[in-house]
């Protein structure tokens, strides 16, 4: 995050979120993307011990109690390190503990989120499913009641942390006949009986976080442990649609970072026709260019941070600053990695430099908590109701009228 915006609480933050980078060995990112890692406790066990974890979190429960300019400002330093390290460390701390603090009993509060800010425990997110995952109303996980627990049945996919969790956030259908936003509930699930772990994807990139299957047969929950009620699944989702697609966007500044801080160093080393390569204007203005888009990713991250940390902004119109932040970041970031891999050449592609890496990583944040195109639709859906409802009635100039022939009635025909 731009410094100059930082109060002096911030910089320090920010710079114990640079330490924790920093202290990240070596052999764990490389082992983690060679897969012989599957999930880092050791990683997740500092974090929580140097206070790192939550930080949005009340601090009566071991978080910092800060809000969202504060959260990605730490989120950005988190994701130099790795991308898979950055989804591990948001996955559990940011979504899930925030899910309990907000929606669940003060018993799970202590029994999750308490141990899982300390590094003790951890958590993970049962929401994709193997038939689909942008249809949330079409899951097939399903709870039936017997007696005062939930039995729960189906399976999850792709989830981050499947191999390494101890409670799983799980969304299933408790309600077939009720209509789609009334279906649904959000319970906290144990690793307990009934919860199988499969790690069976061979990922592009983002390796080494556990992301499995995860298989729920005949699982016995209390009711206790359902998150806003029973059938109350959809509000949860909508909540944590927030710091699963704005903490998707801080950290992927951070996690492409990176790749331009490490082709500037390149190209301003390397030479070709007697002079360094960020000379020739085809390299330098690919370099020139990923910093504009990195500054101006930032920028949007800031502003919505701002928005949702102000309490001021329509539920509808932070919906669509968040989609915002999430599509433009990832795909700035999609570019800035493949400018930084042109500018260097055939040495980008290779493992001397992790630029390969962080491009296989950074592909799924188009994909992952809402693909891009979902996005979108959310962004055309709030503009659209934005604007009928509050901007075209604001007192400003209405500049359609300012043409030569703005009223000659027979030319505006819309029908």
């Amino acid at each position: 995050m731009f410094d100059f915006i930082m109060t002096d609480e911030q910089r320090k933050l920010r710079d114990e979120a640079r330490e924790f980078s920093r202290w990240v060995p070596k052999e764990m990112i490389l082992d983690m993307d060679a897969e012989k890692i599957q999930f880092p406790h050791e990683y997740l066990r500092e974090a929580g011990r140097r206070n790192l974890l939550g930080i949005r979190i009340a601090a009566q429960y071991g978080g910092r109690g800060l809000g969202w300019v504060d959260d990605a400002i730490v989120a950005e330093e988190i994701g130099v390190a790795s991308y898979s390290l950055a989804c591990l460390w948001g996955v559990g701390a940011d979504i899930v503990c925030e899910a309990i603090t907000l929606f669940g009993s003060e018993e799970l509060r202590q029994a999750v989120v308490v141990p899982l800010l300390k590094g003790d425990v951890y958590a993970a997110e049962g929401l994709t499913e193997p038939r689909g995952g942008s249809d949330f109303f079409g899951a097939t996980t399903t709870a039936r009641k017997d007696g005062s627990d939930w039995i729960i049945n189906g399976q999850k996919r792709f989830i981050v942390g499947a191999e390494g969790a101890d409670w799983f956030l799980v969304y299933a259908v408790t309600d077939p006949s009720a209509p789609p936003h009334r279906r649904m509930t959000a319970f906290m699930v144990p690793r307990s009986a009934g919860v199988e772990s499969k790690y069976i994807y061979g990922l592009m990139g983002v390796r080494g976080g556990g992301a499995g299957r995860v298989i729920f047969n005949d699982v016995r929950v209390p009711e206790r442990y359902a998150l806003n009620g029973i059938n109350g699944g959809f509000e949860v989702f909508v909540r944590m649609m927030i710091p699963e697609r704005l903490g998707t966007a801080a950290m992927t500044i951070g996690s492409v970072r990176p790749a331009l801080e490490i082709a500037t160093r390149y190209t301003t080393r390397r030479k070709a026709f007697g002079q360094p390569v960020m000379n020739f204007q085809a390299v330098g203005f690919k370099v020139a260019d990923s910093a504009l888009l990195l500054d101006a990713a930032r920028s949007m991250v800031y502003s919505t941070c701002l928005a949702i940390d102000s309490g001021k902004v329509h539920p509808g119109r932070a919906r669509r600053m968040v989609s915002q932040s999430k599509k433009f970041v990832t795909e700035t970031a999609w570019e800035i990695a493949n400018n930084c891999m042109q500018a260097m050449g055939g040495i980008g592609y290779t493992n001397v430099f992790p630029l390969e890496r962080i491009v296989r990583d950074i592909r799924l944040s188009m994909i992952w908590v809402g693909t891009n195109e979902i996005m979108q639709f959310i962004i055309q859906n709030e503009w659209y109701k934005e604007y009928d409802k509050v901007l075209s009635k604001e007192k400003v100039r209405d500049v359609e009228d300012d043409a030569v022939s703005a009223r000659e009635p027979d030319e505006k025909v819309y029908e």
